[in-house]
């Protein structure tokens, strides 16, 4: 039996990567400062710590996994990323976690580490045309991201496959692109723009407007959270050792998300343009390194998975408002 450690265990994704790790048999050790509180908490052994502790790196780290899943980091959405309040927490906290799992890695002689990048690293230049962004993997440099989280993403990027070339770690990178989906943080400030709406639609009562933050012009491609495990699993059964895009090249203005979102909810109500962190003008997913590397695509349109994200956010509403 193939045993794997999830960092991170306790968020949206690492979450529903042990429910597919335990359906291909792992045996999955999850980490996390917080249990998962969406009923996806399936490892077989959770360890509640800070990976910014080495106590707590060496305890969960203790063996040579066969796989290691490195997603813990403080982050959130753009009402979280982009004010400017939490770039320091956001940095030291992220780097330090990533400088702590690689070191420990290479001691115990971890096989295979996954690390979760992020679009917000590429280069804020080649991303103020909302119609046309540029976001092909070999387009990272000259390096200039929009956000410090993006700057943390970046280095540890570099961290890993400078372990890789000096102590042959073996290392996965991908650069998520807006992954939503089921089971994850929908409120609180720290949620993505799909989740956001959608719980501003189903709250939204007759003859109230539905606030979007910015013009709404600002592009995004959103991944469902199937699709997203899926190329992650299929990226780490392969050889590529280098950073890919795993999105989707559907790209939409955050006022049709809105419009999509509102037509799912039976709902029609105007947008209320307010000042707010918008990020970069425009963002989506390249496909072309990761279709010829690993033959994967997206398969769900967007509408699919908003669709299912919706229902399950409306009962989380229900709950919250009985």
């Amino acid at each position: 039996m193939k045993k794997a450690l999830v960092c991170g265990g306790g968020g949206f994704i690492g979450g529903h990567l042990i429910a597919r790790l335990k359906s291909e048999g792992y045996w999955v050790r999850a980490v996390d400062i917080k249990t998962n509180e969406y009923g996806n908490g399936l490892a077989d052994e959770f360890v509640l710590g800070d990976l910014t502790d080495m106590t707590i790196v060496n305890q969960v780290l203790d063996q040579p996994f066969d796989e290691v899943y490195q997603l813990a980091a403080d982050m959130g959405g753009a009402g979280y990323i982009f004010t400017g309040e939490n770039d320091a927490n956001v940095m030291h906290n992220s780097a330090t976690i990533n400088l702590n799992i690689a070191n420990r890695a290479v001691q115990e002689k971890v096989k295979k580490l996954f690390y979760s990048s992020s679009a917000c690293m590429y280069p804020a230049y080649n991303q103020e045309d909302p119609n046309n962004p540029k976001c092909s993997e070999d387009s990272a440099y000259p390096a200039a991201p929009d956000s410090e989280y993006g700057w943390e993403k970046l280095f540890s990027e570099r961290l890993y496959l400078a372990y890789q070339r000096n102590y042959g770690l073996d290392v996965r990178i991908a650069r998520f692109h807006n992954i939503f989906g089921p089971k994850g943080t929908w409120t609180g400030g720290k949620e993505k723009s799909p989740a956001a709406i959608c719980r501003k639609v189903i709250m939204a009562k007759e003859g109230e407007s539905i606030e979007i933050w910015g013009d709404g012009q600002q592009t995004r491609s959103f991944l469902f959270i199937d699709e997203c495990i899926e190329a992650v699993r299929r990226l780490m059964n392969s050889d590529f050792i280098f950073p890919v895009n795993i999105g989707s090249e559907e790209m939409v203005t955050i006022n049709q998300l809105a419009e999509m979102v509102m037509e799912i909810g039976g709902k029609k109500r105007t947008l209320k343009h307010i000042p707010g962190p918008t990020g970069v003008r425009g963002r989506n997913s390249d496909n072309a390194l990761i279709q010829e590397k690993l033959s994967w695509a997206p398969s769900r349109p967007l509408k699919e998975g908003l669709e299912k994200t919706y229902v399950w956010i409306a009962q989380q509403v229900a709950e919250a408002t009985k």
